[in-house]
């Protein structure tokens, strides 16, 4: 019995050494493989092709609400991203993974990308909670997830591989359920991971800055999808379709239009700053110069983030602002399309105007659908604590205390 112990001892320690073996073996050939994609991609300079990958389709619905489902929200947001893009830079070609309700394995995706040389992978999902308090943003890189809700955020979109045929040979015995197979995807980290990180950054601070969303960061985790691209990648989740306000937004036409807006925005200003690092000091000039006055806004805003408004309101409260001038203009009804009980605040040398005096981070996100429909197409939150200008992400902190 001991001897036939002893050889079953033996077996095991040999299969996993062998286990161990070829794990380094996927590492090292992964660490080649990138950093040759990374030559090809970086041996032309600029953003001329964008892949936009809607999540999930097909029989693969993703996350489920009460009223709609993930993989028609992504889709919706991601056309009318691609068609923000492709009106504003003739020099960019867009490719959709997917343009209908269809299914695509998670390695299609990525082949799709890789095969027309992109240099951004934009991959559009919505979120869904153990609770339906929660709400807000998210923007994911390739990366070891540092949290266990990262961990089944990816084990979550990572789980649509179970609906492929033959997913064990294709990804190789990868198991999405496994926390131990995200030990080994993430042992290599992408070529791209700096460039990622900007994207996404850009992307959360327009959903916060100019749709009022809550950001909850930029983040790592191990996505197959983004593990198999071969250029800057990210991961968008665009809120949570298990909160019912936010699901209602997201399920909206102009939800999904701000959503949209708010990610060409952040892509307008990636492609510029990549791109501004190959012009002259002279044409750097040049273009601070004629830079167009929304970008400026935001600029004076980061500048100012706790400026002050006349008026001293006590507690936290948001609003909407409708307007921003470098002329004072009276406070009147006919000046703001018959809206009464306009408020001005300045900040950056700016008149900032806005309306609405609301105690709730949901409230508000109902008044900026209001006052979009009545034609303030670029009305975002802003909050304030005690007559002062605070970040929205510190204001919904504040109410949870």
């Amino acid at each position: 019995m001991t001897s036939v112990m002893l050889k079953i001892n033996n077996i095991n320690k040999n299969k996993m050494a062998l286990k161990r073996s070829f794990l380094l073996f996927l590492v090292f050939f992964s660490s080649i493989f990138l950093s040759n994609q990374a030559g090809v991609t970086n041996d032309f300079f600029g953003v001329k092709t964008v892949v936009i990958d809607a999540g999930h389709g097909g029989k693969d619905g993703g996350c489920v609400g009460a009223i709609a489902n993930e993989k028609n929200i992504a889709l919706s947001i991601s056309l009318k991203l691609g068609k923000y893009i492709e009106e504003n830079f003739k020099d960019v070609k867009v490719i959709y993974t997917r343009t209908t309700d269809v299914f695509l394995e998670l390695t299609e995706r990525a082949r799709i990308a890789n095969k027309a040389n992109a240099d951004l992978f934009i991959c559009i999902h919505v979120n869904s909670g153990a609770t339906p308090t929660a709400i807000g943003t998210e923007t994911y890189v390739m990366g070891l997830h540092k949290t266990e809700s990262n961990l089944k955020v990816a084990q979550r979109e990572n789980a649509s591989i179970l609906l492929e045929d033959d997913y064990e040979s294709k990804y190789e015995n990868f198991d999405p359920n496994s926390p131990e197979s995200y030990i080994v995807l993430t042992l290599t980290q992408s070529a791209h991971l700096e460039q990622s990180l900007m994207f996404a950054s850009k992307v959360q601070k327009e959903f916060t800055e100019k749709v009022g969303r809550y950001n909850r960061g930029v983040k790592q985790a191990g996505f197959l999808v983004l593990h198999q691209t071969a250029m800057p990648s990210v991961l968008i989740e665009t809120g949570f379709i298990t909160n019912r306000e936010e699901e209602k937004f997201l399920a909206s036409d102009i939800g999904q239009d701000y959503m949209a807006s708010a990610i060409y925005r952040a892509f307008k200003e990636y492609k510029t700053e990549i791109e501004s690092k190959g012009l002259k000091t002279e044409d750097k000039k040049i273009e601070d110069q004629n830079q167009k006055p929304e970008v400026k806004e935001v600029v004076e805003e980061k500048k100012n983030k706790k400026d002050k408004k006349p008026e001293k309101e006590e507690g936290v409260v948001f609003k909407i602002q409708i307007a921003t001038s470098s002329v004072k203009t009276e406070l009147k009804p006919e000046n703001f399309n018959g809206l009464e009980g306009v408020t001005l605040y300045e900040a950056g040398g700016l008149y900032r105007y806005t309306y609405g005096n609301e105690k709730s981070m949901n409230d508000a996100n109902r008044l900026q659908l209001q006052l979009k429909e009545k034609g303030f197409k670029d009305a975002f939150i802003v909050a304030f604590k005690d007559g002062i200008r605070i970040p929205i992400s510190e204001a919904i902190k504040l109410q949870e205390k």
